[in-house]
């Protein structure tokens, strides 16, 4: 895989000052029919971490998906410094397009201190190196889909993803709201902490609302299913690296009213809890 990807998606998340306060970034054609949900959180913790002294760093993020992104048009991202306090610093942040919020959020930051600690385990299963990775489509197959999810299905992209119970997403079968799936950046990157955490929170929108379909036999290529993201919360608890294998363990307790509830945990090779995660989604079953 070509380390061309990651260095593309840091430099995605190295966004242009506009003002005080306002920055402006662009957009990656993935594949999807909008904006990534990842890539504008991604962003949004960037442009609040500017605003904030770096060594306070972001432990929690909560935000609100409003409107589609358009991948043809930058995004000005606006930060409201709603609070320094001696300890925790908070910010609200605003995604605008076209005039439009697209998306809007908070994000807290701390000074690092000690305290108690626990954490549940880590679920037992393979090492990343005994999974088998994932294969592309064979050609004749991937030519027969919509150009879109050519790209999306066949792109080489900066993260490799092995999966515990592997799905056919073309053909779903019905299974319990619950799986496991090892990831990590293709090439190396710096050391700097903010940057992880920033990738994270763009590769923490991946597989998610997935979950919550699961036992319903469908996925998001289902030809009469409309799936998007409503909301998003994101808690960092550990350090971690994202070029190394990290679990992300999803389970979905609940689907109903059109919406699905899907909750991550994101752990260290090691067995540290790193981080966690829940989005709410619509998921919707129309009529052939």
């Amino acid at each position: 895989m070509s380390p061309n990807h990651v260095t593309e998606l840091v430099d995605l998340l190295q966004l242009e000052r506009l003002e005080d306060n306002l920055y402006r970034g662009q957009s990656r054609d993935i594949g999807t029919r909008y904006v990534f949900g990842g890539q504008v959180l991604g962003q949004a913790l960037a442009a609040a971490q500017e605003t904030v002294d770096p060594l306070r760093e972001a432990h929690s993020l909560h935000a609100y998906f409003l409107r589609a992104g358009d991948i043809d048009a930058p995004i000005v991202y606006s930060v409201e410094r709603a609070r320094d306090g001696g300890t925790f610093s908070s910010r609200r942040v605003l995604a605008i397009q076209h005039g439009q919020p697209i998306l809007n959020g908070s994000i807290s930051f701390q000074v690092p201190e000690h305290g108690v600690e626990h954490q549940t385990s880590m679920p037992e299963v393979p090492a990343p190196e005994d999974i088998e990775p994932l294969h592309p489509l064979p050609p004749d197959e991937l030519a027969r889909l919509p150009v879109k999810l050519q790209r999306w299905l066949g792109i080489d992209g900066p993260f490799e993803f092995r999966q515990v119970w592997p799905r056919d997403e073309r053909h779903p079968a019905k299974r319990p709201p619950i799986q496991h799936i090892w990831f990590k950046l293709t090439s190396p990157i710096s050391d700097s902490a903010i940057l992880h955490r920033a990738l994270l929170a763009y590769a923490s929108d991946f597989h998610l609302i997935g979950t919550a379909m699961l036992p319903h036999g469908i996925s998001y290529l289902t030809h009469n299913v409309q799936v998007a993201s409503l909301d998003h919360a994101l808690w960092f608890h550990r350090p971690f690296r994202v070029d190394e294998w990290l679990l992300y363990s999803f389970d979905s307790p609940t689907a109903q009213g059109g919406r699905g509830l899907a909750r991550g945990q994101i752990f260290s090779r090691d067995g540290q809890l790193v981080a966690s995660t829940a989005q709410e989604g619509l998921i919707r079953v129309r009529g052939d």
